[in-house]
C-alpha cells in the first residue's frame, strides 16, 4: 500500500526532499504520490518521513484512508480539546 496526498496540501515542498524513494511529485493543484514507487519509508525510518514533516495535518492518508498526521499530531493538543480552546477564547 501507498500513501496519498490528498486535497489540502499546500505545495509546500517540505515532504519532497525527505522521500527516501522519491515518490512525492509536484502536481497541480497538489503533490502527489507515486503509488508504485512510495515504500510507505518501509526499511528506511520507523515513521514516514512525509507525515512527521507536514504542516498541514489530515492532508496525508494511509491505503485505507486514514491520515497518516491526524489533527493534533503537530501541536500534540487532541481536536475536542483545541475546539473547546478556541471556543473559550472566542468567548472572552
Amino acid at each position: 500500500m501507498a500513501f496519498k496526498i490528498i486535497e489540502g496540501c499546500v505545495n509546500c515542498w517540505a515532504c519532497a526532499p525527505l522521500c527516501p524513494s522519491q515518490a512525492i511529485v509536484a502536481a497541480k493543484p497538489h503533490f502527489l504520490i507515486d503509488a508504485h514507487t512510495c515504500t510507505e519509508c518501509a526499511g528506511d525510518y520507523a515513521d514516514p518521513q512525509c507525515a512527521s514533516i507536514c504542516p498541514v495535518e489530515g492532508v496525508i492518508l494511509d491505503g485505507l484512508g486514514v491520515p497518516v498526521n491526524p489533527p493534533g499530531s503537530l501541536t500534540g493538543i487532541p481536536p475536542e480539546r483545541l475546539a473547546a480552546a478556541r471556543a473559550e477564547i472566542r468567548a472572552r
